[in-house]
């Protein structure tokens, strides 16, 4: 009876310290989220005002080469009013901070995201799904995301690839989520610490998910998520 209780401690222990150390994960995401919410309106911002005024700037650049005087003085002028905006945008988009997967879900966040990526037409991306509401845990929808977010990312910044696939199923038993790109690929140990590889896995696996990943030198890479439903 002794050694019973004794086990049984330590089962409740253990199952403390997983709960523990998920909502340390699950904090780390939603700071995360938050970050990209405000970077994502950021580069929105960026992308409409942003770019125009950069515009006007180089325009008024043009202009001060060739005066002189008082003139160019008030070019120079309007040059520091003209960054002085640029900063005031970025200063404003930190007030817009959404919890953006409760609010939308998992399909129509990864669509917003997506959109984004599309805008800046350095690769095509194919997303496909057969549920539009995912029955997945909000908590665990969140993470998820978070772990897509950084696959396109990475995908974006490094592969070279030419075309992303995605494509998230749900089942009665779990969701499956894939990601595959047509790009130069990596020798993949399983070691990796770089590029939040490290941090998809335990992420993941917090959540009683699988994460796999296999990547071939001028092939391409596919990452692979099962999520299972309890």
């Amino acid at each position: 009876y002794i050694l019973f209780l004794r086990k049984r401690s330590q089962f409740i222990i253990k199952q403390k310290e997983k709960e523990a150390l998920f909502e340390r994960e699950l904090a780390a995401a939603q700071v995360e989220m938050k970050e990209q919410t405000l970077s994502y309106v950021g580069r929105e911002l960026h992308d409409d005002l942003g770019q125009k005024l950069s515009v006007v700037r180089l325009m008024n650049n043009q202009l001060i080469t060739k005066l002189n005087g008082n003139e160019k003085h008030n070019l120079l002028e309007i040059n520091t009013i003209l960054g002085e905006c640029v900063q005031d945008i970025r200063e404003m988009s930190k007030t817009f901070i959404t919890e953006q997967i409760e609010h939308f879900g998992l399909i129509d966040s990864i669509e917003r995201e997506l959109n984004r990526i599309k805008k800046l037409k350095l690769i095509e991306i194919v997303f496909n799904f057969n549920k539009h509401d995912v029955d997945i845990k909000s908590k665990h929808a969140l993470i998820l995301f978070r772990i897509i977010q950084e696959c396109i990312n990475n995908t974006v910044k490094h592969s070279k690839a030419k075309q992303l696939k995605i494509d998230v199923f749900d089942y009665d038993e779990f969701s499956r989520i894939s990601l595959k790109d047509n790009g130069i690929g990596f020798n993949f140990t399983g070691k990796e610490e770089g590029s939040g590889l490290k941090s998809m896995v335990n992420r993941t696996k917090l959540m009683g998910a699988d994460f796999r990943i296999n990547s071939k030198i001028d092939v391409g890479t596919e990452i692979n998520i099962n999520y299972y439903k309890k």
